[in-house]
């Protein structure tokens, strides 16, 4: 079985325990993870947010198989966007306000 035929039935549960085994260096249950497993793990991984996540988030791998960059500006505008819709949907959920003295 090749390694596209295997993401292609990866099921999202799988992808995020290898996710974190790259991550940490352990499985979610704390037993570490041998080198050669971390190692297909990362494979796996990136595989897998290529050709199904095809995320545009920085730092994973995009749908043409690239590392995803992102400029300063690029992410100060994601930021600031995001930042606004947050505070848009949280108005409404304001506990209380203070004025500083």
């Amino acid at each position: 079985m090749d390694l596209i035929s295997i993401v292609d039935n990866m099921s999202q549960e799988m992808y995020l325990r290898l996710k974190c085994a790259v991550e940490t260096g352990k499985w979610p249950e704390g037993v570490e993870v041998e080198q050669a497993q971390r190692e297909s793990a990362m494979h796996l991984v990136m595989a897998y947010q290529s050709r199904i996540l095809k995320s545009d988030e920085i730092m994973t791998i995009g749908a043409d198989g690239n590392i995803v960059n992102k400029s300063k500006r690029e992410l100060k505008t994601q930021f600031s966007q995001n930042k606004t819709q947050s505070d848009v949907n949280n108005s409404d959920n304001n506990i209380a306000r203070f004025t500083q003295l």
